[in-house]
């Protein structure tokens, strides 16, 4: 019986896929899959499965939306099952609901499997809680850069009173994200911090303030969070991961 599933495969780390979005894994005829989700995912797939890679790079894409979207109905409506896999969630920056759309329009049954967002899990390993009693009780999830232009003080404008911000696809905007926060009224010693590859064992986590983190982070690059707010300051208290990882390089180097 033909169905889509469109599933959030986590964001990095193989262990934080739900148990629902691995059995869309298993019984999938074809898969399509992004270019952050985990390979070892797929060791999960049905030997005979169709593994079709849709990765998008900020200067490459392997296959357009439109294309995908296409893929998507043509597999279907060969009766497959069809499993959509994206890095963290479909709904959260993932264009699910654009592929969804597209399902509905084709009338082909479909599932959202939500997965967990690398804005959640990123800070997370990063020791960097989004809410805490004392520093944050308002959460953003935002895209780092805006389609128009010409309304760049409109949309950061919109931001200031939030008291965590949590921004995709921003790194190449840096400069402008924490000119305009400053220009708009945030405290230029605001803590900020940058999350390259989250959850993975390529982890790293560079902070500052709004006024220095472009120097401190001049050669990070995409994959990465960003995160602003005075629940940074806690990193150095609760960074529990890269402190891990850091544990086992050096168990690794003395034997």
């Amino acid at each position: 019986m033909r169905k889509v599933y469109l599933v959030g495969a986590g964001p990095g780390d193989p262990d934080l896929i739900t148990v629902k979005g691995l059995k869309a894994i298993q019984q999938a005829d074809t898969i399509l899959y992004d270019r952050l989700v985990n390979p070892e995912l797929l060791n999960y797939a049905k030997k005979e499965a169709e593994l079709i890679y849709c990765g998008k790079r900020p200067d490459h894409h392997a296959l357009s939306q439109e294309s995908i979207n296409h893929l998507l109905c043509k597999f279907a409506n060969q009766g497959k099952i069809v499993t959509r896999l994206k890095g963290g969630d479909p709904f959260i920056f993932g264009r699910g609901g654009e592929e969804a759309e597209e399902l509905v329009k084709k009338q082909i049954p479909f599932e959202i499997v939500p997965g967990i967002t690398s804005g959640s899990a990123a800070p997370a390993y990063a020791g960097i809680p989004l809410t805490h009693r004392n520093f944050s009780s308002s959460v953003a999830f935002i895209a780092g850069m805006t389609q128009h232009e010409d309304n760049v003080d409109k949309y950061w404008s919109k931001f200031i009173g939030i008291d965590t911000l949590c921004i995709y696809m921003g790194v190449k905007n840096l400069p402008v994200i924490c000119n305009q926060l400053i220009k708009h009224g945030k405290d230029p010693q605001t803590p900020i911090a940058l999350i390259h590859w989250g959850t993975t064992e390529r982890q790293i986590t560079i902070s500052g303030t709004l006024t220095n983190i472009c120097e401190k982070a001049a050669t990070v690059k995409n994959p990465s969070l960003i995160i602003i707010g005075e629940v940074v300051q806690l990193r150095d208290q609760l960074n529990w991961f890269e402190s891990l990882s850091t544990d086992k390089t050096m168990q690794a180097i003395m034997g």
